[in-house]
């Protein structure tokens, strides 16, 4: 046996759960659960702009040679800039990754290395592939309640004790913008406390970017991320091209390092590219080569800008239709409208989803999390029907 002690392992349960919606050939069928963007035709497009740039690209690139292993540096310049542009490039340290699971992953790796008996803080409900990935870098994983699902807000208290009580050097996960899996986000004020709190502890933010633009607007969006940052004295930010770029199989991310002052910038620069060499090695280019190239050119920028702001104005419109239903059963759909990003998790409960499964095609995963971005708005009222029978057929 080459693999005595390999053991069988149980299938991603929200990729499990789209395979079986994509096998439902019920004409009712709605698939809510990977979060990608949909257009009202049920299609998730490629975007005018990377069509564009692809094919600009296609005609003039002049190589495939190897990039280096940190990647395209003026997809990292653009991105930066985008991102965060009050933050000085030369307090960055960056470096191109194979999306933002490896950006999350790397930084992980990173904050393992540079501290190996580092505690990192994540508040829960999450991303559910973030705690077996930061584990899996032998980061010790400790969660605590940050959302009470049945209100639809945020612990902002409970987070602020979690870093009263964390130690110097911890590391705190944060998803200010567009929140998965709750859509809701953190207000000014509240991000203020917690930027302050985590940089009079001592505590280091690993901030997860990967729907930047699907919040208020991209402008705005860079905002309330720059009011933080300016904040903060140190920073690991890692930041997905997925959803606001449509470029999901090409695996365009990032990771960002931001020390103030500099002074760590070729340390943390160092130890990043020996890591991503010995796991990776060279990322891809075709996703960050498209994404500099529209960041690069105004025309195409603004192409980008204008489609992304209207796929951003489909899910609100989504939003404001669901929460036009208001209570429905036990379910009140009126804080959907207040949310933002693609998705928000609702207290349906283990037997309702079922339902919703069995009976009306409708597939979520056992969380509660509703990829907005996924429903078409033609579809609402037959998602709120479905909803209220399932409801009424369990408590029958």
């Amino acid at each position: 046996m080459p693999f005595p002690c390999l053991q069988p392992q149980p299938a991603d349960p929200l990729l499990s759960l789209a395979q079986i919606a994509g096998a439902d050939r019920r004409p009712s069928r709605l698939d809510l659960s990977v979060g990608v963007y949909r257009d009202e035709a049920g299609r998730t497009p490629v975007m005018r702009a990377v069509k564009a740039a692809e094919h600009r690209l296609a005609e003039t690139q002049p190589t495939k040679a190897y990039l280096g292993i940190l990647g395209n540096a003026v997809f990292l310049d653009h991105v930066r800039a985008l991102v965060m542009p009050g933050v000085d490039a030369q307090d960055v340290a960056a470096i191109q990754t194979p999306g933002g699971t490896a950006a999350l992953r790397l930084a992980a790796e990173l904050l393992a290395a540079g501290k190996p008996d580092r505690t990192i803080w994540v508040g829960t409900p999450t991303w559910s592939n973030h705690l077996p990935l930061l584990g899996e870098a032998r980061l010790d994983v400790r969660c605590f309640p940050a959302f009470d699902i049945a209100t639809q807000a945020p612990l902002v208290d409970r987070m602020l004790d979690i870093i009263a009580a964390a130690a110097p050097g911890d590391a705190f996960l944060l998803q200010p913008l567009c929140h998965n899996p709750t859509g809701v986000d953190l207000m000014p004020d509240a991000l203020a406390a917690i930027a302050d709190a985590l940089a009079a502890r001592g505590v280091v933010p690993l901030i997860d970017i990967a729907y930047h633009g699907f919040g208020r607007s991209l402008d705005e969006d860079s905002e309330r991320l720059s009011a933080l940052l300016d904040r903060l004295p140190h920073a690991l930010l890692t930041y997905s091209c997925s959803k606001n770029f449509g470029l999901y199989r090409e695996r365009a991310g990032a990771l960002f390092s931001i020390n103030r002052g500099g002074a760590l910038r070729d340390l943390i620069t160092g130890n990043l590219q020996a890591l991503a060499r010995t796991s990776w090695s060279m990322p891809p280019d075709h996703g960050a080569a498209v994404v500099a190239t529209i960041l690069g050119d105004a025309a195409l920028a603004a192409d980008w800008r204008q489609e992304l702001a209207a796929m951003v104005a489909r899910v609100h419109a989504v939003r404001q239709a669901l929460a036009g239903h208001g209570v429905v059963g036990a379910i009140d759909l009126g804080p959907v409208a207040g949310q933002s990003g693609m998705f928000s998790l609702l207290p349906f409960g283990a037997e309702l989803v079922a339902r919703l499964r069995g009976d009306h095609a409708v597939y979520i995963p056992d969380s509660g999390r509703i990829n907005i971005a996924g429903l078409a708005a033609e579809r609402v009222d037959g998602f709120v029907a479905a909803l209220r029978a399932a409801q009424m057929r369990s408590a029958a």
